[in-house]
């Protein structure tokens, strides 16, 4: 399998439940929910199911960003719910996956731009998946939806490890949401993530390289740490005027090695939570190999992005932190507040 320096090898052929009527509305305002499969990430375990249910389709406006109706999940290590990630979908090219993405509304899906090298303009060849689980065995409530275009960022180059590496998604038409579809938030202004910060990526790409995500292909995930820029711009310096980390790049994972996103998990998102939301912190984009020592992720940092986006995505909600909460805090790796996929 190529190595990540190939950015434009990572997407290679790789009922709403609800409360009692008494709290239906105020669940329904509650904000939202949250691909290369991840070397040293776990798998999700399917969760239980409410006892009423409602079709997806009367929900009467769209659920509020960030935050999964089932909220039992357990960072350190351990499985999680099939419910936990309901924006991150499974982008696919005839028929079989490609890159991963998240959802932002009921029309857009957020990527990176090299998953539609030399197809740009063929967007009968891609379709949405969202909601599955599994993708071995994506299940009746899962949804599969046609590409209508793609726009890439205009200063994308199409190069390996370019900046602007993030391409919009138009779907053919509007999904349902459901407790296994919702969107992402986008983090605002007020959103700073320092070193350290522990973060969450989700995909159902390559365990390592050269080695597919076995049947049933189940959704990974690893939580990351974020990386100081400068270090991580040391690391991939590539000699005078060849730096390889850009101002719209941001790095996370581990420096020893062994966890990390691989081949098939590229636009997968990047999440990190914060006031109890979900924000799309980043985009998995390149790196060299798949956990090598001293080659963390690189990601595309969103904060550099929103503003494009919300130009071209009506109704994108943008979520940061409370008035006079500061930064967002670096999560320790046991903080039960955590999780990604």
């Amino acid at each position: 399998m190529p190595t990540r320096t190939s950015a434009s090898s990572y997407c290679r052929p790789g009922r709403l439940h609800l409360l009692p009527l008494a709290s239906m509305f105020s669940h329904l305002l509650l904000p939202c929910l949250w691909g290369r499969r991840l070397w040293g990430g776990h798998q999700q375990r399917p969760g239980r199911r409410g006892s009423a249910t409602l079709n997806a389709a009367r929900i009467p406006v769209p659920p509020a960003c960030g935050k999964p109706q089932q909220l039992n999940r357990v960072v350190g290590g351990q499985d999680s719910d099939d419910s936990e990630w309901p924006w991150v979908v499974s982008i696919q090219k005839n028929g079989t996956h490609h890159c991963a993405g998240s959802l932002l509304t009921s029309r857009w899906v957020i990527t990176a731009a090299h998953c539609f090298k030399d197809n740009l303009n063929k967007p009968s060849l891609f379709s949405v998946l969202l909601g599955a689980w599994q993708l071995g065995n994506p299940g009746s409530r899962s949804q599969k939806v046609g590409v209508a275009w793609v726009q890439p960022h205009p200063v994308y180059s199409w190069k390996e490890g370019a900046r602007a590496d993030i391409a919009l998604v138009r779907l053919e038409h509007s999904i349902q949401f459901s407790e296994r579809v919702l969107p992402i938030c986008l983090p605002d202004a007020s959103i700073h993530l320092p070193p350290n910060t522990h973060c969450w990526i989700s995909g159902w790409g390559s365990i390592q390289d050269g080695v597919p995500l076995p049947h049933p292909q189940t959704l990974q995930k690893l939580k990351v740490p974020i990386i100081d820029s400068e270090v991580c711009s040391r690391l991939y310096w590539r000699g005078a005027g060849q730096g390889a980390i850009t101002e719209d790049m941001l790095c996370a994972g581990y420096l020893e090695g062994e966890r990390d996103a691989c081949l098939g998990d590229s636009g997968g998102p990047l999440m990190c939570q914060v006031d109890g939301a979900w924000l799309l912190a980043g985009i998995i984009s390149w790196g060299e190999g798949c956990a090598e020592r001293n080659r963390p992720g690189v990601y595309i940092s969103l904060l550099a992005y929103r503003s494009w986006v919300e130009r071209i995505v009506q109704g994108v909600q943008l979520r940061g932190r409370a008035q006079g909460s500061g930064a967002l805090r670096a999560l320790s790796p046991d903080s039960g507040s955590a999780a990604r996929s």
